[in-house]
């Protein structure tokens, strides 16, 4: 069962509504610009509608992140929702080049990383890789790790995990950690 078909009516609504807000802020910043070119004999009254006009758009901006937010969960309900991270331990023996993921034997996102998000990640930072809507049920992830290994080696490695998708949101996490034992890198993937 595929939710994809269901996301297109959702987005277009959205999208609907914040161009109509936009258009509704256009025209009103229009209207108040034509007002203040107008002579006026009263100064106090351009300040207020100047103030009018902040407090409107005060109010667009805290809309629009409503709206956001709105979005988020008509897009990504938490009975479908599905969300990956990705961390990284300080990178030793590995330097990332590129992450793949799929999820039931279908590539779903291919991540290619610059250095600035690298040292992000060494720095404890934790990326949201993926965001999707699955079907309640068993899945598989699989995640492709690609970079350069001990002695500057080219180096591809795979971590895997089968999880079941119930009616509440399901967050994973891959993890890239040193081992100091091995002198390798562990790829790791758990349930949060």
């Amino acid at each position: 069962m595929s939710f994809y078909s269901e996301k297109a009516p959702k987005i277009n609504s959205v999208h609907w509504l914040i161009s109509l807000l936009v258009g509704c802020l256009l025209s009103i910043s229009l209207s108040v610009n034509a007002q203040q070119n107008e002579p006026l004999a009263e100064q106090p009254i351009n300040t207020t509608v100047t103030e009018q006009l902040q407090q409107l758009r005060k109010e667009v901006v805290a809309l629009n992140r409503d709206l956001f937010v709105l979005e988020e969960d008509l897009l990504f309900p938490s009975s479908t929702q599905v969300v990956v991270y990705l961390s990284m331990d300080v990178g030793a023996y590995f330097n990332l080049d590129a992450v793949e993921l799929k999820i039931d034997d279908k590539v779903v996102t291919y991540h290619l990383y610059t250095e600035k998000q690298i040292q992000a990640l060494f720095k404890g930072g934790v990326q949201k890789l993926h965001i999707d809507n699955l079907a309640q049920g068993k899945h598989q992830l699989t995640a492709f790790f690609i970079g350069k290994g001990p002695q500057d080696r080219e180096y591809k490695r795979a971590t895997s995990i089968t999880f079941t998708k119930t009616a509440e949101a399901k967050s994973l996490e891959l993890s890239i950690i040193d081992s100091s034992l091995k002198q390798q890198p562990v790829f790791e993937a758990i349930e949060l």
